[in-house]
């Protein structure tokens, strides 16, 4: 049949089938991913208005809504327009005509098909809900989600209301306060997702026959839509504040607080939530905390360009030396990323632990059976050093002593293939100390991971003096591989992270050594934005490492002191039951905080040492500049991302 007239498209291709079945297809250009920028909308605008007319002429029966990107169907809004759109004066007029157009297809007389396969995230789930009927390819590779929450703003595109329709109050509140990502199966048993295919390939047969069927998702039904309803709605909402506030200060992070408040009061009215976007959305946007999250994305973007250009090198083995709590869990965290590990030490009887934790480990993040069973093959046990000989890399995680360090290295340079990498994971060892026994000393590089390994996304690569570009390049691909983030770091004693943290830490013991009380010092970090007060932290480090790594850094530990006397007793923290706190069950046990006039100031007060060594180490060439400080803190430390890192915070007078 003769195609309709269609306007000239960059965003979008179009054509209708001999069946009057219309195919859209979503294509970015020059994108990785499709995102819905202004312009990308504005074509979309012209197309549903073509929709209209075409149905009315009868020459459309319905569209398929589907993506061209291998990688998935649309990634959300492009962040890299929000700060513009910020704007008081543009934001409202823009919302308000992408809700129309969301509307408009929602209101559409024909059917109208979303086919999901990879990303659906943000307003691209928003678009995808306001489809008729939703499909979604069943694989790993699927993952449907709200992260606005993590950009300090909520659903803009009338995602609010319709998720609620779709899910449920419970659910869909739960997917935007947490900003997490659900699988195929999960978005499908919450009522987000319609239809499960197995391959993408099935989509566009799946699209057709909900075409022809005219095809609708039902709303939620009476059980899930109960807890909004009367009564119960200001009891939902309580309890949701209540979890959000253990996660997410008011001050620091309204947009969670600013939904549930929302929600009491629309939370029964899905079209009533939609329109209430339009009206809060725009403060939340031009916030601090949005700015400077939006900051943190981009920062963690470019980290991922630090890589090898061009063809990306392909990792399959790795074997890891040290099976302690680190080399363990980094072992297990690459078999949990698809990777062939061999892990060595002296004996399976030193083994087995860290096997038992993996395995653990691929429970909780790979939840299918099948997939666990495979990640548990992938890591092997090597006591006798085997899978040095195979392995593209070679991480090294023993005891901190230089000397052991450097006899290892001297007997697995032989063994190794000359194009893998050869890594340290010291955390303050320099790295041309360790070097130089090698006959190759360029060929050793850092790759520095913090604990817990599964949890922390930062890896310190660590250049030492005679190492090239490229061979750092290589270490930072692997990183992110592995789903880590990068950010390179000169050589010198402590590298960037454990130098800021110490001056930290160490004045708070100081502190707790002169008489104050560490409840009241924890409590004023984390009232500034710090995830744990420095006290836990330094449990959660361990007292003897703690004390280990400021002398190697030449910071002082007060002989006869509490610290010390912990250390000599054994009470190293957390994982001996007992340190500056007792410890049960994994959980520091606090007694009652010293009341305090102004705890976020003692806070800013606390910060200031980590403050001004983070100047110190972009002086000194640590790190290329203060925007890898910002990002390397705040990754590795957990410094309050809504300040957009330490050293941002002080050119913003907030530290």
């Amino acid at each position: 049949m003769a195609q309709p007239k269609m306007p000239k498209l960059k965003y979008w291709h179009f054509d209708i089938d001999v069946e009057q079945i219309g195919w859209l297809t979503i294509d970015t250009p020059k994108s990785p991913v499709n995102v819905l920028s202004r312009a990308c909308i504005e074509e979309l605008e012209t197309l549903v208005l073509r929709f209209e007319d075409l149905a009315a002429s009868g020459e459309l029966a319905g569209v398929v809504l589907l993506s061209a990107k291998d990688n998935g169907f649309v990634a959300g809004a492009d962040v890299r327009e929000f700060d513009e759109m910020s704007d008081p004066s543009i934001l409202p007029a823009a919302l308000e005509r992408t809700h129309a157009i969301f509307n408009k297809i929602e209101n559409l007389s024909i059917p109208i098909v979303a086919g999901i396969h990879g990303f659906c995230l943000g307003g691209g789930l928003e678009l995808a809900l306001a489809c008729h009927y939703r499909i979604a390819v069943n694989d790993d590779s699927t993952k449907l989600g709200f992260p606005e929450v993590k950009l300090g703003i909520f659903p803009g595109f009338g995602g609010t209301g319709r998720s609620i329709r779709q899910a449920g109050p419970v659910a869909a509140m739960t997917a935007m306060l947490t900003g997490k990502n659900y699988r195929a199966g999960q978005a499908k048993g919450m009522g987000l997702v319609d239809r499960l295919v197995k391959h993408r390939d099935q989509l566009r047969w799946a699209g057709r026959k909900a075409v022809m069927q005219r095809q609708k998702s039902k709303p939620a039904g009476f059980t899930k839509r109960f807890m909004a309803m009367g009564p119960l709605k200001g009891y939902t909402a309580n309890k949701m504040r209540e979890q959000t506030k253990k996660k997410a200060n008011p001050k620091h992070y309204p947009a969670p607080h600013k939904l549930i408040d929302l929600y009491e009061k629309y939370g029964d009215d899905p079209k009533a939530f939609i329109k209430a976007e339009i009206e809060h959305f725009p403060d939340l946007m031009a916030s601090d905390t949005a700015e400077n999250l939006r900051r943190v994305f981009f920062l963690s973007e470019g980290l991922k360009a630090q890589g090898v250009k061009g063809e990306k090198p392909v990792f399959r083995r790795v074997h890891v030396v040290g099976a302690g709590v680190m080399g363990g869990d980094i072992a297990a965290w690459c078999a949990s990323r698809g990777m062939e590990v061999t892990l060595q030490d002296l004996d399976m009887e030193r083994i087995e632990p860290a096997l038992k934790r993996a395995k653990k480990l691929f429970k909780k993040r790979l939840k299918k059976p099948q997939a666990v069973e495979a990640a548990v093959s992938r890591l092997v046990a090597d006591p006798d050093g085997k899978g040095v000989s195979r392995a593209d890399v070679v991480i090294e995680a023993i005891v901190e002593k230089l000397e052991i360090k450097q006899k290892l290295f001297a007997e697995l340079e032989p063994k190794m293939k000359k194009t893998a990498i050869m890594a340290t994971n010291t955390s303050s060892i320099p790295l041309e100390d360790i070097a130089s026994v090698l006959k190759q000393p360029k060929r050793l590089i850092g790759l520095h991971f913090f604990n817990p390994v599964a949890q922390l996304p930062l890896v310190e690569v660590i250049k030492q003096a005679k190492n090239t570009d490229a061979q750092v390049r290589m270490g930072a691909s692997f990183c992110t591989a592995i789903g880590k983030s990068p950010v390179i770091v000169k050589s010198e004693k402590g590298f960037l992270v454990n130098r800021v943290l110490m001056p930290y830490m160490l004045q708070a013991v100081m502190r707790v050594e002169n008489g104050e009380n560490p409840e009241q010092i924890d409590k004023a970090a984390v009232a500034f934005g710090m995830p744990m007060g420095p006290i836990e932290l330094m449990d959660v480090v361990g007292l003897d490492v703690g004390k280990a790594v400021a002398e190697e850094l030449g910071q002082e530990v007060k002989e006869g002191g509490k610290f010390a006397s912990l250390v000599s007793q054994g009470h190293l923290g957390r994982k001996t039951g007992k340190g500056f706190y007792k410890w049960e069950d994994g959980k520091a046990q606090k007694g009652e905080a010293a009341p305090h006039a102004n705890y976020e100031g003692l806070g800013r007060d606390l910060v200031q040492p980590l403050v001004d060594e983070c100047e110190v180490c972009v002086k000194e060439g640590i790190v290329a500049d203060a925007d890898m400080a910002d990002i390397g803190v705040i990754f590795g430390t957990g410094f309050a991302p809504f300040l957009g890192g330490p050293l941002k915070a002080r050119r913003d007078g907030k530290a």
